[in-house]
């Protein structure tokens, strides 16, 4: 069997929300287009997937459709409905409405992914040193539908252990003290549409819930950096990451 290339897997990128815990920002543009130290984070994510060999990438716009549209017209050239990032790597911008939930806006690029036999998706949120190689090799290896990268929540309150009011141990808290959740970095086949009824689907709901309960989900665990941008907190704190030089994609 011929082994599949991370160039022939299309990465989708969910950009259609509004953003609603960072309005500072979100009144007059999409999350995925606030700058990280200088730069659009939905690009930085982008070319975190390019520095691994992806080459094709869909962005499901919504909410600002419109300036998600403006800004890449203005910075690259437009062919035959792609985005020209570079000679070999094609940016598509498809909007996928404007309430339409996460399941619902992969559902609405199905016919897009017909003729792929896996793509990946992720958030227009979310930084991370996730090494995508691993990732997609661990997914091939599984032969399961889906494959959901797992992190540690970044650790942002101390801790105290304390006794009969008295305070017997302060400490910071560990990103190691607590479970994995949902880091937002995906490799599905086809079968995932099975467990997609419409529009108003949560992709984080019944269809990764119904995956897990089939056995056909797997989990790989990053325990490097990953920092997604909710609030204007998490932004100042990536502005700075960046700022500081230390080299994270």
């Amino acid at each position: 069997m011929k082994k599949i290339t991370n160039s022939e897997i299309p990465v989708i990128i969910l950009a259609g929300g509004k953003g609603s815990r960072i309005v500072e920002y979100t009144r007059s543009i999409p999350k995925p287009l606030i700058r990280v130290n200088r730069k659009p984070i939905l690009l930085r994510i982008i070319e975190h997937y390019i520095k691994f060999g992806f080459k094709d990438f869909i962005i499901a716009t919504g909410y600002l459709n419109n300036v998600v549209d403006d800004y890449f017209s203005k910075n690259f050239e437009k062919k035959e409905n792609a985005y020209i990032y570079s000679q070999d790597i094609k940016i598509k911008t498809i909007f996928t409405g404007l309430e339409t939930m996460t399941g619902g806006r992969l559902l609405k690029l199905k016919t897009k992914l017909k003729n792929n036999k896996l793509f990946c998706l992720t958030y227009g949120d979310g930084i991370s040193d996730l090494n995508l190689d691993k990732l997609v090799q661990f997914h091939l290896k599984h032969k399961k539908s889906a494959t959901i990268t797992t992190v540690r929540p970044p650790a942002r309150f101390g801790y105290l252990k304390i006794k009969k009011d008295q305070v017997i141990q302060f400490g910071e808290k560990k990103n190691v003290d607590v479970g994995w959740i949902n880091g937002g970095f995906f490799v599905f086949n086809h079968k995932i549409f099975d467990y997609i009824k419409g529009p108003s689907t949560f992709l984080e709901k019944e269809p990764l819930e119904n995956l897990s309960k089939d056995g056909n989900l797997k989990a790989f665990k990053h325990k490097g950096f990953w920092q997604c941008m909710d609030t204007l907190r998490d932004k100042i704190f990536l502005d700075n990451y960046f700022k500081n030089k230390i080299n994270i994609i």
